[in-house]
């Protein structure tokens, strides 16, 4: 087959061209480079700036022909061309030529685009960054079609067949990308606001590595589907569940320890919120200070512990239980009493924590 190339190559000036374009992308494929080194190498052989972007990462990767990044926004395109993986369109390569397009432009730009594609299959895009929402739906939509998941979760650049995390979070001023760095270093993680909720896709979760300020609730370790569990559609539900569970006190809540709490999230926010032990607790959190006593000791059962959680004096925080009990119209040293009080203090924060769901 070389012999017939090099063959064909001597009666063709352009034929002889592109024939040394696609051994030189069939190299960097078979060294198995990264995005980087494609447009570092693609734009010293083209002697342009040459581009590259993947649509599930937004990110353009630049190079010069003297193999460094290129400043700045893009330049004049002067030729361009799509990135496909399983007749679904990825990305696009590009390059930035003054003056008119080379007449192997073309080749060029074909044999980029395929390994691009091939890099984008074998890898997926950068492991932690802001994704597509539109991809993120795919994978966690209830009506999404099972092959168009696979596809989306392949573009993320997550292996379907593997088991996925989904947690639902508040961000609270931190970028979603950071977060997704810390609880998963090393590992896949995409990021995206889907219905003004915080979505994390990752492949494992660090739950002690959220930053402070953040509330999160986790889905169950599922897989995208058959294995019982719904796949990431009930798990991104679940986390959507969890998340309204949190509070300041407990920001992280991982919906397979809920148990059968989960299911006061099923409660209609109207019978909710006319509810006299629900109603009584809204009233006590118009204090903050009130609400963090009560939860305190909701928490514990214990007027010592509680105080340690408050740092104060068990004396002190005995006194405010007393006024909160009256407050509430229960006697909170009986133990049922105090079980009746948690429960509204949940479903008052379940319906502070509606967004969430």
């Amino acid at each position: 087959m070389e012999a017939l190339a090099v063959r064909l190559s001597g009666l063709d000036p352009y034929l002889d061209g592109a024939i040394r374009i696609i051994g030189f992308y069939d190299t960097l494929m078979r060294r198995r480079v990264d995005l980087p080194a494609l447009a570092r190498t693609s734009a010293g052989l083209a002697e342009c700036v040459t581009g590259i972007r993947l649509h599930g990462t937004g990110r353009a990767v630049r190079y010069s022909p003297q193999g460094v990044e290129a400043p700045g926004p893009a330049g004049a395109v002067s030729a361009r061309a799509v990135v496909t993986l399983d007749e679904e369109e990825i990305g696009e390569v590009w390059l930035e030529r003054s003056g008119r397009s080379g007449p192997l432009d073309g080749v060029l730009l074909e044999r980029l685009a395929i390994a691009v594609a091939a890099v984008a299959e074998r890898y997926g895009p950068a492991r932690t960054t802001m994704a597509d929402p539109a991809l993120v739906e795919l994978v966690i939509g209830s009506d999404s079609e099972e092959a168009a998941r696979a596809r989306a979760l392949r573009l993320l650049g997550f292996r379907p067949e593997r088991p996925l995390w989904v947690v639902a979070v508040r961000a609270a001023g931190v970028p979603l990308d950071r977060i997704g760095a810390l609880i998963c270093p090393g590992q896949p993680v995409k990021a995206a606001v889907v219905g003004g909720v915080g979505v994390l896709l990752s492949a494992a979760v660090d739950r002690a590595a959220f930053p402070p300020g953040v509330r999160a609730g986790l889905s169950d370790d599922a897989g995208p589907g058959g294995d019982g569990s719904g796949g990431p559609a009930r798990s991104w539900q679940r986390a959507r569940i969890a998340l309204r569970f949190s509070s300041p006190r407990e920001p992280v809540v991982h919906h397979g320890e809920l148990g059968a709490l989960a299911l006061l999230a099923a409660i209609p926010p109207e019978l909710a919120r006319a509810d006299p032990d629900v109603l009584a607790v809204a009233r006590i959190a118009a204090v903050p200070e009130d609400l963090d006593t009560l939860d305190a000791y909701a928490r514990t059962g214990s007027l010592r512990r509680a105080a340690e959680l408050l740092h104060r004096h068990h004396s002190s925080v005995a006194r405010r239980i007393d006024q909160l009990g009256r407050a509430l119209g229960l006697d909170l040293a009986d133990p049922a009493a105090l079980a009746r009080a948690r429960l509204a203090l949940t479903v008052w924060r379940l319906l502070d924590g509606s967004a969430g769901g």
